[in-house]
């Protein structure tokens, strides 16, 4: 019998042949220190360049590193969604690809997690927080702007939604994950409002973040992520997010 697993890491890459190296190296690294059993997903979102085979080495060396694949690009909310709804961790993490926070935050989100939140995110604007390498000012500022938009018509009360590093329950990501409909940036939006309509609690816990110049979020992505916060607000009046039964979003 397979012995459970304590946390599943899941990287969403697109493209990653440069920087995924060293978030693969460093997290494993990590983990291999710690005395609970763990997995790491990486999901390939129709990389058209050396990820996948990059990740296939790894694994040949830590099989506890695994490939997670299906055809074209659909986007980060696509492969985040698809990374996790084929875990198995009693913890699920998701991180970037570039490692702009490092793995060793799970170990300050667990207590959290142990003390009954569902769900522990990691924020870059409240007390305690660490940015090493700020984004341009412009960006910034949109993010600031962005959250006012995104409390009013998604998630009131959360400062930072979109850091790439959120950690859930098996239970809560069991019955969020599969209902998400956003493909794109505004999923984060989505899936931490989702969260809290089913009533899971959701902790915001500092963050020490280091932006990568070669960030592929785009200022067209800020624009994108705006419409998609209402899109979430309509389908909560629709109740889509209801129809657990019918929307199960495995690939």
């Amino acid at each position: 019998m397979a012995e459970k697993i304590f946390l599943s890491v899941v990287i969403p890459a697109y493209n990653e042949e440069q920087r995924l190296p060293h978030t693969l190296k460093a997290t494993t690294e990590y983990l291999k220190r710690q005395s609970y059993t763990w997995e790491i997903a990486v999901v390939d979102d129709g990389s058209k360049d050396d990820t996948a085979n990059l990740v296939r080495e790894h694994a040949i060396i830590e099989p506890r590193i695994k490939l997670l694949q299906y055809g074209r690009n659909h986007g980060k909310g696509y492969a985040v969604r698809f990374g996790m709804t084929h875990v198995s961790g009693q913890y699920r993490l998701f991180m970037d690809a570039d490692n702009s926070t490092a793995i060793d935050h799970f170990a300050k989100f667990l207590p959290f997690l142990q003390r009954g939140n569902d769900v522990v995110i990691g924020s870059r604007d409240i007390r305690g927080a660490q940015i090493a390498v700020h984004q341009p000012k412009y960006k910034e500022l949109m993010g600031d702007m962005g959250n006012l938009w995104i409390q009013f018509w998604a998630i009131p009360g959360i400062k930072d939604t979109q850091a790439g590093f959120k950690v859930f329950t098996a239970q809560a990501s069991d019955d969020v994950f599969p209902v998400l409909t956003i493909d794109r940036w505004g999923f984060d939006v989505e899936a931490l409002a989702v969260a809290r309509r089913k009533g899971y609690k959701i902790s915001e816990q500092p963050i020490h973040w280091v932006n990568d110049p070669d960030s592929k979020v785009s200022t067209k992505a800020y624009i994108d992520v705006l419409l998609e916060v209402v899109q979430v607000r309509i389908n909560m009046w629709k109740g889509i997010y209801d129809e657990t039964s019918a929307r199960t979003r495995r690939a």
